[in-house]
């Protein structure tokens, strides 16, 4: 499908500045509107439908707003974005995080520990129309709730992150643009920034599960000093010379972090797939004949070439790989910042680690078996 022709949607900071809009004119002018326009932070009008008013009291009204991530839908597309306005008569605009919204407990994001999780967009957003409905001396609280918030958190980098009791309220710009990678790859980077604000000296870059259980529960690295990275790798490398950060250990399944060694950082496989290619090679360079690089050649995975690669004493192999990676991934950040690779299978046994992964593990004091 052309992107061009993809329909784009809204995210659910402009659900919940929606549904404060709604609800106001409910409470303030006696109208219920099925759509409202609100202005983004820059200055962008966003019409976004409204699925229902109700005035509770007389200073109190409620209105929800369904979240459309348009054609690029992610976990929030579909659900209920409820918002509460309460009147007041001390003049200012307050922010509450409702049942389903997260609160921040940890230093490094937009918004200070004890905040609710609506970042600084979508209270532009809501400011404005704060704005545009009250007088002098007249003031809002504004409670943002989503009633399958607490479910939908598992899915995010939430309690990564150090966000509790639910979804972030998001939005730089209020409009959701369909297959935005760019937006992806930055919703990656507030891990850096909670990870540098906790203290840690060392980043840990891992590309999925098997990297994260690796860490976690081999070498006892603590979950906070851990950041995904997807298939993002050199992105996230970048961010960490960013960051500040000057020394950096990757850990992941070894059909992962051979793509490094070859050089390729963004390791999807549509992207890039030399992995038998490159374990061909290594494999000849530790003397694998004609037929046995033929045999590797053949099989569709890492881990189905393994048992050639024990078979033929090949397993130094595995080294190889871990120290190319650390010498091309060095290579992509400038020498920035020291790069360690550990690489494992899939069962989340390690293959190899190299010298730089070895002294930043120990000065850090994982559990990193001396026996590699």
């Amino acid at each position: 499908m052309d992107i061009e022709a993809m329909r784009g949607g809204y995210t659910t900071g402009s659900c919940a500045t929606a549904g404060m809009k709604a609800a106001l004119m409910a409470l303030l002018q006696e109208e219920y509107p099925t759509r409202v326009t609100v202005i983004n932070p820059q200055d962008t009008p966003i019409e976004v439908p409204v699925k229902s008013v109700e005035v509770l009291s007389d200073t109190e009204a409620r209105a929800t707003v369904v979240k459309d991530g348009g054609d690029d839908p992610d976990v929030t597309h579909g659900t209920d974005v409820v918002t509460t306005v309460q009147l007041t008569d001390d003049g200012t605009l307050q922010f509450r995080a409702g049942f389903g919204v997260g609160t921040v407990t940890k230093p490094g994001l937009a918004m200070p520990p004890g905040e609710p999780a609506i970042n600084p967009g979508p209270r532009i957003m809501m400011t404005t129309v704060f704005n545009e409905f009250c007088t002098a001396g007249q003031g809002v609280i504004v409670t943002v709730s989503v009633p399958n918030g607490e479910v939908l958190a598992k899915k995010t980098l939430n309690s990564t992150l150090g966000i509790e009791g639910g979804i972030s309220i998001i939005g730089t710009t209020g409009i959701v643009k369909p297959m935005s990678e760019e937006g992806f790859k930055n919703s990656l980077v507030p891990q850096l920034t909670v990870m540098k604000a906790a203290g840690y000296e060392t980043a840990v870059l891992v590309p999925g599960r098997i990297g994260q259980e690796l860490a976690k529960n081999v070498l006892g690295i603590a979950i906070n000093q851990m950041a995904e990275t997807s298939n993002f790798i050199g992105f996230m490398l970048e961010q960490c010379v960013k960051a500040g950060f000057k020394k950096i250990v990757i850990i992941g399944h070894i059909g992962k972090i051979i793509k490094l060694a070859s050089g390729s950082f963004h390791t999807h496989n549509r992207m890039s797939d030399g992995r038998m290619e490159t374990l061909v090679a290594y494999a000849a360079l530790d003397g694998a004949s004609t037929k046995v690089a033929n045999e590797i050649m053949e099989c569709r995975t890492t881990e189905a070439a393994m048992p050639i690669l024990a078979r033929e004493h090949l397993t130094s192999v595995y080294q190889r790989v871990a120290d190319r990676a650390s010498m091309r991934s060095e290579r992509y950040i400038a020498n920035e910042a020291e790069v360690g690779i550990i690489i494992a299978t899939l069962d989340g046994e390690i293959l190899a680690v190299d010298e730089t992964a070895k002294r930043i593990g120990g000065e850090e004091h994982w559990q990193i078996p001396s026996t590699l």
